[in-house]
C-alpha cells in the first residue's frame, strides 16, 4: 500500500508568499499564516527552512506516539476550525479500538483516527509567545490541516535533555 500524502495544492506564487512571510516573521503561528494566505497549514511547515522542519516517515506514526511515553509531560495542541485545545499530559495507555488508536492516561485522553494522518514533521521554530525555539512533532491530516502537535518545550527554553530527545527522534524517524 502506498503511504498517504497530503496534496500539494499551492501555486509557485503562493509558495513565494509563504517563504517571504516566514522570512519576515519566523515566529508567526503557522496556523494563522496558513489562514492569511489561504493555504493548508502543512504547506507552511513544508516551506520552513530545512534546518527548521524535517519530514518524518508517517508510516511510523505509532512508533512516534509510543516514543513520547517516556518523555514525561508534553504540551499537546489539537485544533480544528472552531476550537484549539491545549493540554499538558503524559503519553501511555495505548490501545486500538476500531479505527481509533487511543492514548489514555490520567492526564491525556486522545482517540486518533490514524488512517487520516498523512504527514508528520519535526519542527523547530521560535515561539510566537516567548521567542524561545520550540521543538515539536506535528501531525497533519489528508487535507493538510494540523491534526496534533506535540511540543517538547512550549513558551520556555528547552532543556538539554529535551533538545537531545527531539534531535534523536528527528534523525531516527526522518524520511
Amino acid at each position: 500500500m502506498e503511504p498517504p500524502t497530503t496534496p500539494r495544492s499551492i501555486t509557485p506564487q503562493q509558495k513565494q508568499r509563504i517563504e517571504d512571510a516566514l522570512r519576515t516573521a519566523p515566529a508567526q503561528m503557522t496556523l494563522v499564516l496558513a489562514r492569511q494566505l489561504g493555504v493548508p497549514e502543512v504547506e507552511i511547515v513544508r516551506a520552513l527552512p530545512a534546518d527548521r522542519a524535517v519530514e518524518l516517515d508517517i508510516d511510523r506514526w505509532e512508533e512516534l506516539f509510543r516514543a513520547f511515553q517516556d518523555r514525561g509531560d508534553l504540551h499537546v495542541i489539537v485544533s480544528n476550525g472552531a476550537v484549539t485545545c491545549e493540554v499538558v499530559g503524559r503519553f501511555g495507555g495505548f490501545s486500538t479500538w476500531g479505527e481509533f488508536f487511543n492514548v489514555q492516561t490520567p492526564s491525556l485522553d486522545l482517540h486518533i483516527r490514524s488512517a487520516q494522518l498523512a504527514a508528520v514533521f519535526a519542527v523547530e521554530k521560535p515561539s510566537h509567545v516567548s521567542g524561545f525555539n520550540t521543538q515539536s512533532i506535528q501531525f497533519f491530516d489528508r487535507e493538510g490541516a494540523a491534526a496534533l502537535k506535540v511540543f517538547f518545550n512550549f513558551g520556555g527554553e528547552a532543556s538539554p535533555e529535551q533538545v537531545a530527545e527531539f534531535e534523536r527522534l528527528r534523525h531516527e524517524f526522518s524520511k
